[in-house]
């Protein structure tokens, strides 16, 4: 017979878990950003090799699997002599991912920018690098929000796939208390709630911050 009791005495410990979910997703997220404005910026440099390294890295980070990814950096990273956590090499790997990805979003809401501003902007004498950070690349972050909030979204699923390397997330913390407990159907519904629970506060933020950032 289901029981909610089981849901309120495990609770806590998935909540515990759902710190790995938070950090994994919101560091890969940011981390995405920063790397996918340099990749984005090299997608659209007047320099053929810098293209064509862009689109390279996209092109892989797209094509293969996170799974597979965080595979080869987890046993990849102390051949090459860097020793680091689990959890920073999940948090690498989500990062560089993500950025592929972000690094699109941000080339597709540049494209939506009038190419007469940074004209303009040339003119009164900035220079490229002022021009990209403090007029471009803003205006790209504010129209490409809504697919950011989206991405960091599917970033908070995607997480799951890091019990892979060993972390202990919702996912993960979720199958070990099933075994203990012989109950998975009450616990997998308490950690589906807690991924939609995230995922509407990530939603309800990025529409706040769309609003505000309208006025």
């Amino acid at each position: 017979m289901f029981s909610f009791q089981v849901i309120i005495d495990n609770f806590p410990v998935l909540l515990w878990a759902a710190r790995n979910t938070l950090l994994i997703s919101v560091l890969g997220c940011l981390e995405g950003l920063i790397l996918g404005a340099v990749i984005c910026a090299a997608a659209l440099s007047a320099r053929p090799g810098l293209r064509r390294a862009a689109a390279i890295y996209v092109s892989f980070f797209r094509g293969v699997p996170l799974l597979i990814q965080l595979l080869v950096a987890y046993y990849l990273l102390p051949v090459i002599g860097l020793n680091v956590p689990a959890l920073v090499a999940a948090v690498l790997t989500v990062g560089l991912c993500a950025a592929a990805y972000l690094s699109e979003v941000l080339r597709g809401s540049l494209n939506a920018i009038p190419k007469g501003q940074a004209e303009a902007a040339l003119a009164i004498g900035m220079s490229p690098r002022n021009i990209w950070i403090r007029i471009l690349l803003p205006q790209a972050l504010k129209i490409g929000l809504p697919s950011i909030v989206n991405e960091l979204i599917l970033l908070v699923k995607a997480s799951s796939l890091v019990t892979v390397v060993g972390i202990v997330e919702i996912t993960r913390m979720s199958q070990s208390v099933a075994a203990a407990t012989y109950r998975p159907l009450e616990i997998y519904l308490a950690a589906a709630f807690i991924y939609l629970a995230i995922n509407l506060v990530i939603a309800q933020a990025g529409r706040a911050l769309e609003r505000r950032l309208t006025l």
